[in-house]
C-alpha cells in the first residue's frame, strides 16, 4: 500500500489539526503520541458513507484515498468506518517514515475478512493500531495475552493458532468482541476490494453509527440511542430528532453542514427505523481476562 496523495503539505495541516507541531520520530514513542492524537480527534462514523450510498451506485464511497479522507476530516471533522480510516492512518504513518501497513481481520471472528486495521513494526516487534476500535495505546501483538489497564477503552489481545485475537468492548455490544487477525500484511487491492463490497452488507449502512473518544469517557450515537461509557458503566437514552443532531455537531464534532446534508440524504429518518437484516449472533466468547 505505497503512499496515495499524501503530500507534506496535507500531512502538515493534519498534524497539526491532531495536536502535534512536529513530525515525531518513527519510533515506539511516536507511534504512541500519533495514534494517541488520533484516538482523541477523529471520530469513527458512517456518516459521509450513509450520504454517499443514498447518491446512487455511482458515487464513489468516501475516504477511498488518504487524500479524500483527510480534506473531509479537515473540512467536516468526519472520520469513516474501518476500510477507509485504516488506509488513512496507514498512509499517514508511512509519511511520517513508520513500518506500517495494513491488516485485514474478521470482526465477530467470522472468518470473513470485514475489518480493516493497521500493525507498525520496530525491532522485531509488532504493535496494532485500529482506527475503529481507538483503544488509544498501540497494542503490542506478542506471544503473550496482553490486557489494556484503561476500563473505558477496554481491549486485550490474546495469541492463538498463529495469528491474533483482538476483544475490544465497545458499545452497544454488551460485551466484548473477538476480532481476529487474518491477512497480515494485506494489500491495497484487497482493501479497496472489500470496502466496495461493503456496499451491499455492512452495519454501517442503514442507520447511524458515531463514535468519539472523549476524556474519561466513550460517547455512541447508534441509530436514534445515545450511549456513553465510563468507568462506571454505560448509560442509554433515546434522542429526539434535534438532539440526535446537535450530538453530531457538539460531541462527535461534525460541521453543521455536512450533517444537513446527511438529513437531506435520508440518513435521520433511516436513524429511527429498526434495523434491516438478522441481528448479528450473540456474544458467547469471553475474552481471556474473563476466563
Amino acid at each position: 500500500m505505497g503512499i496515495d496523495s499524501l503530500t507534506p503539505a496535507l500531512r502538515d495541516r493534519v498534524l497539526a489539526r491532531l495536536g502535534l507541531p512536529a513530525p515525531p520520530p518513527a519510533g515506539l514513542e511516536g507511534l504512541r503520541a500519533v495514534y494517541a492524537a488520533w484516538c482523541a480527534g477523529v471520530p469513527f462514523d458512517n456518516v459521509r458513507k450513509m450520504i454517499a450510498l443514498r447518491s446512487g451506485p455511482a458515487r464513489p464511497l468516501p475516504g477511498r484515498d488518504a487524500s479524500d479522507f483527510f480534506t473531509g476530516w479537515l473540512e467536516y471533522g468526519a472520520g469513516g468506518t474501518c476500510w477507509a480510516t485504516s488506509h488513512a492512518l496507514c498512509e499517514l504513518l508511512l509519511s511520517l517514515g513508520f513500518a506500517a501497513r495494513p491488516v485485514a481481520a474478521s470482526m465477530r471472528d467470522a472468518g470473513v475478512l470485514n475489518h480493516g486495521t493497521v500493525a507498525v513494526a520496530f525491532d522485531g516487534q509488532h504493535w496494532l493500531v485500529d482506527s475503529s476500535l481507538l483503544t488509544g495505546i498501540p497494542l503490542p501483538l506478542g506471544t503473550e495475552v496482553f490486557v489494556s489497564p484503561d476500563a473505558v477503552l477496554a481491549a486485550e489481545v490474546e495469541p492463538e493458532n498463529g495469528t491474533h485475537v483482538i476483544w475490544a468492548d465497545v458499545p452497544p455490544n454488551e460485551g466484548y468482541l473477538a476480532c481476529r487477525l487474518l491477512v497480515d500484511p494485506s494489500d491495497r487491492a484487497t482493501c479497496l476490494e472489500r470496502y466496495e463490497a461493503s456496499r451491499e452488507r455492512s452495519p454501517f449502512n442503514q442507520r447511524l453509527y458515531a463514535r468519539r473518544n472523549r476524556p474519561g469517557a466513550l460517547v455512541v450515537l447508534f441509530g436514534n440511542r445515545r450511549l456513553e461509557k465510563t468507568a462506571a458503566g454505560v448509560e442509554t437514552r433515546d434522542l429526539s430528532r434535534a438532539r440526535m443532531r446537535a450530538s453530531l455537531i457538539e460531541e462527535i464534532g461534525l460541521a453543521p453542514g455536512l450533517v444537513d446534508d446527511w438529513i437531506a440524504a435520508g440518513g435521520l429518518d433511516a436513524s429511527f427505523e429498526p434495523p434491516s437484516g438478522p441481528p448479528p449472533p450473540p456474544l458467547n466468547r469471553r475474552p481471556p481476562s474473563q476466563r
